[in-house]
């Protein structure tokens, strides 16, 4: 079998059943006879020749389609196996593959423009999908949709984003007087935590009109309106001085190229004394096409960079890092936890999206979580204009 051999070449480490749509069994890698054994479920003959040309889509894709089953665990489970450092977790899935993905990132890199109404129109897509799905998965207290800060695996979800926001804020190091720039502002939680730790003003930019809304609305309630601003505008159309910036899980949406016209931007709204926070997933593997599943049915027009790309941007800028360092096991325990939280909501989910949407959402939230072990990270990188903006000799003020 084409699909069997693929397989069994690449898995180094525990194993599981390959069940075909004629209930053939095949046992790939090492499996644990005393124990039921993961098993993936084939419900479509031709599924074997498409899990073997192009896995990334196709897994995903047929998965909530209900042609693909997982017995005896999770598809969190199946894919936690699967994108083991040992099996697919680095590196490239097979020959095919490669050359595919190698041609659709060419092709991406070259048609592949993050215009004004691009943009727009794929922030809507994704955040616009309907409030009940954030309400049901995020944290209730600041409904931060980006990695956690987890001092303790067992917090809860609601302190660990309070523990990434004070993160954030020790390393902006604000003053009661700031007024601060919060490029991709979410639902709030960031500008409202800074309002609410130092008094300072701050005005968010979206392109999700649903977000601009409930930010607004928000702050009204909380009687901060007159702090807080926000409008539905695209980084690009901000004008002004700022003395500090901060964006956490906006780059994810830009395509590489369009990185260094988006640190030229913060450059030239930066004050000379002005410092800019980025908070980003990475990949630490080389340059390559978005995942196609994430990119057809989750975030159209997003791209994770990496390292290298950001750091090549940041400096063709003019900018300075001042501050760079990496959350890793975090965000696939914030994955988890977002998870959990749906899955006991599937049933709301599932009257009013239908069942293909929650095991969409299943994948989504169960193979990003499985990438954060293995190849994902997040980086938080501090940029500045000149030497003498640097906050303190140590860093010793972050952790204190």
């Amino acid at each position: 079998m084409l699909l069997e051999n693929f397989l069994n070449k690449k898995f180094k480490f525990g194993g599981f059943i390959l069940e075909d749509a004629n209930s053939r069994k095949y046992t790939i890698g090492k499996v644990d006879t005393n124990k039921k054994t993961l098993t993936l479920k084939l419900l479509k003959k031709d599924l074997i020749l498409k899990l073997t040309l192009l896995p990334e889509l196709y897994l995903g894709e047929e998965y909530f389609k209900g042609n693909i089953e997982v017995k005896n665990g999770s598809m969190l489970d199946f894919l936690n196996l699967v994108l083991h450092p040992n099996n697919f977790g680095r590196g490239k899935v097979n020959a095919f593959s490669a050359i595919l993905n190698f041609l659709r990132y060419s092709f991406n890199f070259l048609t592949k423009h993050n215009f004004i109404g691009i943009s727009k129109r794929n922030a809507i897509h994704h955040y616009s999908r309907g409030e009940d799905i954030y309400d049901w998965m995020l944290d209730t207290e600041h409904r931060q949709y980006s990695c956690a800060y987890f001092k303790d695996v067992n917090e809860s979800l609601e302190q660990a984003q309070t523990n990434k926001l004070d993160l954030v804020l020790k390393k902006l190091v604000l003053k009661p007087s700031d007024t601060v720039l919060d490029i991709g502002c979410g639902w709030g939680g960031l500008s409202r935590y800074l309002h609410k730790k130092m008094g300072c003003r701050v005005h968010g930019i979206s392109l999700a009109p649903n977000q601009i809304e409930y930010c607004k609305k928000k702050a009204r309630e909380l009687r901060m309106d007159n702090a807080l601003s926000y409008s539905l505008c695209d980084y690009r159309q901000v004008t002004g001085k700022w003395r500090r910036i901060v964006n956490v899980g906006f780059l994810e949406h830009l395509s590489p190229k369009f990185l260094s016209v988006f640190f030229s931007k913060v450059n030239e709204l930066l004050t000379d004394d002005g410092l800019c926070l980025t908070h980003t997933i990475a990949s630490v593997e080389p340059p390559s096409p978005t995942n196609p599943f994430i990119g057809k049915w989750i975030f159209p027009g997003g791209k994770v960079p990496t390292a290298s790309q950001l750091t090549r941007a940041i400096e063709k800028s003019g900018l300075i890092i001042s501050g760079f360092s990496s959350l890793i096991d975090h965000y696939n325990l914030t994955l988890e936890k977002w998870r959990l939280r749906f899955l006991d909501n599937a049933d709301k989910a599932k009257e009013k999206y239908g069942e293909d949407f929650v095991r969409l959402w299943d994948f989504y939230l169960s193979s990003t979580s499985s990438a954060f072990r293995s190849n994902l990270l997040v980086h938080q990188i501090e940029t500045v204009k000149n030497f003498n903006t640097v906050p303190h000799r140590t860093r010793d003020y972050i952790y204190s």
